[in-house]
């Protein structure tokens, strides 16, 4: 069920929301460093141990996607929408005056500062003033 939320609620839950998506952004760049690394050593010449190196590869790479689901199950459980890893742009459902609306926010912000409608997505971010 989608929790709405009251735009003081959503600047609330930003305290723990932030460091989340900054995780996320970490690992996101972390699994594509293993990945590159897992790529070029699958290329190498393989030693005695390299059937084991390479599985301790793939279980670090593992544990990091885990850690990655873990951290976007906690976002839905939070009714929060996730939008874009990089920038860190998430969506907080909201109502106003019975109209369902995203409030809009990604990383750096200092806070819930931005709306759009449902179908218009980012590009179509409005300033709070402007919500009527």
């Amino acid at each position: 069920m989608t929790r709405y939320y009251a735009i003081d609620a959503a600047n609330r839950q930003l305290a723990e929301l932030r460091p989340l998506l900054e995780r996320l952004r970490a690992d996101r760049d972390e699994v594509a460093r293993l990945q590159d690394e897992l790529t070029a050593f699958r290329q190498a010449d393989g030693s005695a141990d390299h059937a084991r190196d390479l599985a301790d590869r793939e279980a670090a790479i593992r544990t990091v996607v885990q850690r990655m689901k873990r951290t976007v199950t906690q976002l839905d459980d939070w009714s929060v929408a996730l939008r874009d890893i990089s920038s860190g742009l998430v969506d907080f459902p909201a109502l106003v005056n019975g109209r369902p609306i995203w409030l809009c926010w990604r990383l750096g912000e200092d806070g819930i500062g931005w709306w759009h409608e449902l179908e218009t997505g980012v590009a179509g971010r409005k300033s709070l003033i402007e919500l009527a």
